[in-house]
């Protein structure tokens, strides 16, 4: 028998998926086009479709990252064939298919930094009215979220994709990430990698790396190899100069920065396996029996802090900020400043003698932070990230940092402390805990704990409930936050229209006490999803109301194109409830 030419093959497929789909679709709802983040414009005309001509290209200006990503999402296009599960009504017009989609930007030389342009317009001409679509950008950056919004259009088997629609689209807030702790359990590359990916697939901009902390120090510098040699979990667990240039050019090639974090001067116990001279109350136990949580050495085990007043710690920390500035293009640099214990200061005897002299914990973080933020200003960086507490701490702080060139990240007391930064004039990043932190409602990792020893609920103290209802079950930060808390929370809440300004974005956090690679991406997605599309195009409907009844269905929809992407997102629901959509919503 003769092979059949592939046009005629083409024509039998489509007369045979045309008729297929008439029958099944005909009475089914009737959503919009499902692409998530959910666009800020979309019109369609008269629900129409063609296929994919078996030739189908994207062409493109030659450039370094977007044609990379060009052939990505072709192959990405020409392979996933994704069956919808939230089947809709679409007129398929057989006389016609999209042979071409073709790419144009404004300025193709615009860097990937804070702030980019990642506007697009993406248009599929009507059937008769031509066979190309376009896609319009003023950067390659936005070119590469148009690529992502085409990609989540094209379904089925063969592949057909809406016809006569116009896509207009922004995000509402520049910085929109995902922070992931790799200090507390180290993540292969190869994880790192697959979590930018997905990010880029929901539009989110910003892997904040949270690489260093007390309990490791996986960074392998050139200037000091000793740092990682002796504070990492061992070899294997190191990322080196070029694992750190993978995870960064893969990230550009995705249209994701890197935004490093080395925290200081507190959370830095792993310092001293290299520098013990320098690291205060190192090893100490955290939290001394019988004693009161204001005399603690640490907010959680692994104590150690860098010590101001001794020399040697800012040649160890210029090192350090010299190379991770070399290593990372980011324009901005994370510092951390969060949780500084004063006990374990002054555990080291010259800080008790300049206390004794009238000298205050205070005074001490500003000896720091005076001696190390013009240093990382003046490593070609436009702006120091801190968090909230070197601003809002009860105990230590440190007032009048430079707002041009200070930003806060907030994880506290929700909407009150970005109130707090932006009103004092600061710009923001928000991650408050009650609603951004996937780390929370698994209970604590401590050991050796006799509060879970309690078999009936009438063995509790009813004032203090812990394992049973209303208790955290020693979350610090419980309960867990669902898709659902984290999509309805408003970032800018409570903020004037000169506040609102202020406010960056927001990142969802992975601590990582109780979380590795073997967890990562149920822990991540699609909660993270949830997050992307409230900071792209807001959690509110035309009609100025929360639409989380709308999103629950399409999250779903999208969780399944994750995990048939290679992303393990954890589940919603019961598939049952796609299959009948809307019997799984409360009636409200």
């Amino acid at each position: 028998m003769a092979p059949v030419a592939p046009s005629i093959l083409f024509i039998l497929l489509l007369l045979l998926f045309s008729s297929a789909f008439s029958l099944t679709a005909l009475s089914l709802p009737d959503p919009d086009i499902n692409v998530w983040p959910k666009p800020r414009s979309i019109q369609w005309d008269g629900r129409q479709a063609v296929l994919l001509s078996p030739n189908f290209s994207i062409f493109c200006a030659q450039h370094p990252y977007l044609l990379p990503a060009t052939n990505r999402y072709l192959r990405l296009i020409r392979s996933e064939s994704w069956r919808l599960i939230r089947q809709f009504h679409v007129n398929l017009i057989s006389s016609s298919s999209l042979a071409a989609l073709n790419i144009t930007v404004g300025d193709i030389d615009v860097d990937l930094q804070y702030g980019v342009d990642e506007s697009y317009q993406l248009r599929i001409p009507r059937p008769g009215d031509g066979d190309e679509g376009s896609l319009r950008a003023e950067t390659v950056w936005g070119a590469m979220r148009g690529l992502e919004t085409f990609s989540q259009m094209v379904w089925g088997s063969p592949a057909m994709v809406p016809a006569g629609i116009d896509v207009s689209d922004w995000p509402l807030f520049p910085h929109r990430g995902l922070l992931l702790d790799t200090s507390r359990n180290f993540y292969p590359v190869r994880d790192i990698l697959r979590t930018i990916r997905a990010m880029s697939h929901n539009k989110l901009n910003v892997f904040h790396w949270h690489i260093t902390d007390s309990q490791s120090f996986p960074l392998l510098l050139p200037s000091d190899p000793d740092l990682a040699r002796k504070g990492s979990y061992g070899p294997e667990m190191q990322y080196s100069p070029a694992d750190v240039r993978r995870i960064v050019e893969f990230g550009r090639r995705h249209g994701v920065r890197v935004l490093p974090e080395i925290d200081g001067p507190a959370h830095a116990r792993s310092w001293g396996e290299a520098h013990p001279e320098i690291v205060t109350c190192a090893d100490a136990f955290w939290w001394p029996p019988g004693s009161e949580w204001e005399d603690r050495f640490a907010s959680e085990p692994g104590s150690g802090q860098l010590n101001p007043l001794n020399p040697k710690t800012y040649d160890v920390v210029r090192n350090v900020v010299k190379d991770v500035a070399s290593l990372f293009p980011e324009s901005l640099y994370h510092a951390g400043g969060d949780e500084v214990v004063p006990h374990c200061w002054e555990s080291d005897p010259t800080i008790r003698e300049f206390l004794s002299e009238g000298g205050n914990f205070s005074q001490l973080l500003q000896a720091f932070v005076d001696a190390t933020y013009p240093y990382i200003l003046s490593r070609n960086k436009s702006a120091v990230v801190y968090w909230e507490d070197i601003l809002l701490s009860a105990t230590v702080t440190v007032p009048g940092l430079p707002k041009e060139t200070t930003i806060i990240q907030t994880w506290n007391n929700g909407p009150n402390n970005t109130k707090r930064i932006t009103s004092a004039g600061y710009r923001a990043i928000v991650s408050s805990n009650e609603f951004y932190y996937l780390d929370c409602g698994h209970g604590t990792f401590l050991g050796n704990d006799s509060r879970y020893d309690r078999q009936t609920e009438d063995q509790e103290d009813p004032s203090q409930p812990f394992n049973y209802r209303g208790g955290q079950a020693g979350s610090w930060c419980g309960p867990f936050k669902t898709w659902q808390r984290i999509y309805d929370y408003d970032i800018t809440y409570g903020l004037t229209k000169e506040e609102v300004e202020l406010v960056l974005g927001g990142e969802v956090a992975l601590w990582s006490e109780q979380a590795d690679a073997t967890v990562l991406d149920g822990r991540v997605w699609p909660r993270a999803s949830a997050m992307a599309e409230a900071l792209w195009s807001g959690n509110r409907g035309k009609d100025g109301k929360k639409r989380y009844a709308d999103a629950s269905d399409r999250l779903n929809e999208w969780r399944y194109r994750m995990v048939g992407r290679g992303i393990l997102a954890e589940p919603m629901q019961p598939l049952w409830c796609l299959h009948n959509q809307g019997m799984c919503n409360l009636d409200q």
